[in-house]
């Protein structure tokens, strides 16, 4: 991905982008969506064309890591609550987290039509054939053994 500035804005893959280096949760974050939207248009609708998790009930803490920006890993983090709604960049790492305190109802709108579900530790400790203990004790920066006992715990399969 190539950040370029055009005109004073920031663009990335040739879209008006925010700086990253002032990007915060709240950029992608809005509220609301429990209330009715504006129908009274031609069409009698109101439309939000996104990739998004919305609150139906109780509480979520989300976020997301970006990946190897000039900034870092950054993490962007928010609790939502009834009617919130937070966008999740398409292919980063991200999180959605019950913290406990309520029963909680989310939706998901996703850019595919068969998305999938990875589950990185278990996509990374639990591979069939298993990724070499070489490879991840270097690129976690752990031993081997910690490795190794990590590949030996039960991994849940992704799709139930």
């Amino acid at each position: 991905m190539t950040y370029q500035t055009i005109e004073s804005r920031l663009r990335v893959n040739g879209f008006v982008c925010k700086d990253p280096t002032v990007v915060k949760a709240e950029d992608f974050f809005s509220t609301g969506l429990d209330k009715a939207g504006d129908t009274g248009k031609k069409l009698g609708s109101n439309v939000t064309a996104v990739n998004i998790l919305t609150v139906i009930e109780g509480q979520l803490l989300v976020g997301f890591v970006t990946s190897n920006t000039d900034n870092g890993n950054r993490l962007f983090t928010k609790m939502l609550k009834k009617g919130d709604v937070f966008v999740f960049p398409e292919g980063l790492i991200h999180f959605q987290f019950n913290p406990g305190h309520t029963k909680t109802v989310a939706i998901g709108a996703l850019s595919s039509q068969n998305p999938g579900t990875i589950t990185i530790a278990n996509a990374v400790f639990g591979s069939k054939p298993p990724i070499s203990d070489d490879v991840l004790a270097k690129a976690f920066q752990v031993d081997k053994k910690t490795v190794d006992w990590l590949q030996a715990q039960f991994w849940a399969d992704n799709n139930n």
